[in-house]
């Protein structure tokens, strides 16, 4: 159970890492998408991470962590595509 909620706390915090970094103005996904961004840059920023060779250290993997966070940018901007929201209104 601990570890299901620290993966959806890291996933939160990644995805909103992950939006921040994100090019150009990708404030138009919801909150649960974020998540849902940060989850799986999580998880597969874990398995990149792990075929390549990384095999943790002591204290923080910093690597590990970029490299969950560059997915994680690269998710919300695929996420924010699919999406097609927008923030702007037509005129008229």
């Amino acid at each position: 159970m601990g570890e299901i909620i620290g993966i959806l706390v890291a996933g939160l915090v990644i995805g909103l890492l992950g939006k921040l970094v994100a090019p150009g103005d990708k404030d138009n996904i919801p909150l649960w998408l974020t998540l849902v961004c940060g989850i799986g840059g999580v998880l597969i920023g874990l398995g990149v991470y792990r075929a390549f060779g990384g095999d943790g250290s002591n204290g923080v993997d910093w690597t590990r962590w970029i490299v969950s966070i560059a997915i994680a940018a690269v998710l919300v901007v695929v996420a924010s595509t699919v999406t097609g929201r927008s923030k702007v209104t037509a005129r008229r």
